[in-house]
């Protein structure tokens, strides 16, 4: 890898058997985006976040994100001008609606800053990989946030949500698709 990969979890943050805490420990140089237990739900505080751990980085990079990081990357892409290589966006929730039971409501996802949803289109190249089965958004709307995003579209079948409760720790097709992206020009 040429470029530094930067890991921006969902709201769980970091999870032991998920396959971005496998990776990152895999990839030498690699980053992530640190927990925020004071600032949960705050979309501000996690965008803030996310773009600190981006000012501290130097040179290229290429980021992986997942669930409601996807949508940190998309509210963050807004408002900010730093060249981005990449981006995995992997399994997005799709908050706008409701949510399975022991995830926020819209209301609280509402309040603290995550809708709307970003649509506009991202200023990098970005993937979305999305599942046939996830819980958290069907595919008719996850193909709606890629065409809006400009985002190329791989589905994955049915994995569920991509994490450990859906049957996945590694996930060997991320690489390939960091690499992938890692690729092009800036």
């Amino acid at each position: 890898m040429k470029s530094t990969i930067l890991f921006v979890p969902g709201l769980r943050d970091h999870v032991a058997d998920h396959w971005q805490t496998l990776l990152a420990a895999a990839l030498p140089g690699s980053r992530t985006v640190p927990p925020l237990a004071d600032a949960k739900l705050s979309c501000a505080a996690r965008v803030a976040a996310l773009g600190a751990v981006l000012d501290a980085i130097e040179g290229p990079v290429v980021l992986a994100a997942h669930s409601a990081g996807v949508l940190m990357v998309a509210h963050w892409a807004q408002r900010h001008s730093r060249p981005i290589r990449g981006a995995l966006l992997a399994a997005p929730a799709d908050i706008a609606t409701p949510l399975p039971s022991g995830y926020p409501t819209h209301d609280e996802l509402e309040s603290n800053g995550w809708l709307p949803v970003p649509r506009q289109p991202l200023p990098f190249r970005s993937i979305v990989a999305y599942s046939d089965n996830d819980p958290l958004a069907r595919p008719a709307r996850i193909t709606e946030l890629a065409h809006d995003w400009r985002s190329e579209l791989v589905a994955l079948g049915d994995v569920g949500h991509l994490n450990p409760a859906s049957g996945f720790g590694p996930w060997p097709q991320a690489m390939a698709l960091l690499e992938a992206l890692d690729g092009t020009d800036d």
